[in-house]
């Protein structure tokens, strides 16, 4: 597996502990930034290139980190072929790749903490898609895409 990461200002600090996390699990991955010091920077200008790294089959996923993850995962959704998934605890980290077969986890360093954030990321990158019955509500979601985007 190989995953995309990158941050927006708010979230530098949970993206090294990913990384770390990243390094630990032996998964191949590229940081995408940001390496912007104390400057404010845009979160659609990390997240769609890690959203189109993945649905190049460049990565296999991406990880994206801002202050709450509600404008990475709003910006990586506009790229076709993204399920990203903002995730805060536990149980929906499993349950999106279980059920959605998300590409794509987003996470806000301002509503939770570097030890939680770690537990979410190695739960998403762990799990496996059950298929199934999801597998017909994921064709859906690209049969939209197809028609309308």
């Amino acid at each position: 597996m190989k995953v995309a990461i990158a941050s927006d200002h708010g979230g530098v600090h949970i993206r090294e502990e990913i990384k770390g996390l990243l390094d630990e699990l032996q998964i191949e991955y590229m940081d995408m930034g940001c390496e912007c010091g104390n400057g404010s920077v845009d979160y659609s200008d990390y997240a769609f290139p890690v959203a189109e790294k993945v649905v190049s089959g460049e990565v296999d996923r991406g990880i994206l980190i801002c202050g709450t993850g509600i404008g990475m995962s709003i910006s990586a959704n506009k790229v076709k072929g993204i399920r990203c998934a903002l995730a805060h605890d536990t149980f929906s980290a499993k349950a999106t790749r279980e059920h959605n077969d998300t590409n794509v986890l987003a996470m806000g360093e301002r509503v939770i903490g570097p030890g939680l954030a770690r537990e979410i990321a190695k739960i998403w990158l762990t799990t496996e898609f059950t298929g199934g019955r999801h597998e017909r509500r994921i064709g859906k979601i690209a049969d939209y895409e197809e028609k309308n985007l």
